[in-house]
């Protein structure tokens, strides 16, 4: 039960923002703004967003909120946020 939240780590075979093809071992990571998988070169075009900071701590705080009854494991999800992830072989 604990692990379902890797689940919801979409391995994205193409950024949705980008349309940049992904391959399995290029990092992706999740939006603090709608928690899909992007690549880490529209990661750090979000950071660049003046209300990065501010809804970062959003995020966190609902993610936390949210996944906690779900997955019981609330940081491993909430974590691929923050750091770079790549997909299961």
């Amino acid at each position: 039960m604990a692990d379902k939240w890797k689940e919801a780590l979409d391995c994205a075979v193409s950024c949705p923002r980008c349309n940049e093809n992904l391959k399995a071992d290029d990092k992706r990571i999740l939006s603090v703004y709608d928690h899909v998988p992007i690549c880490m070169a529209c990661k750090r075009e979000e950071e660049k967003r003046p209300d990065y900071e501010e809804r970062s701590r959003q995020m966190i705080g609902q993610c936390m909120a949210d996944t906690e009854a779900a997955w019981s494991d609330p940081a491993g999800y909430c974590f691929h946020h923050f750091y770079g992830y790549t997909c299961p072989r």
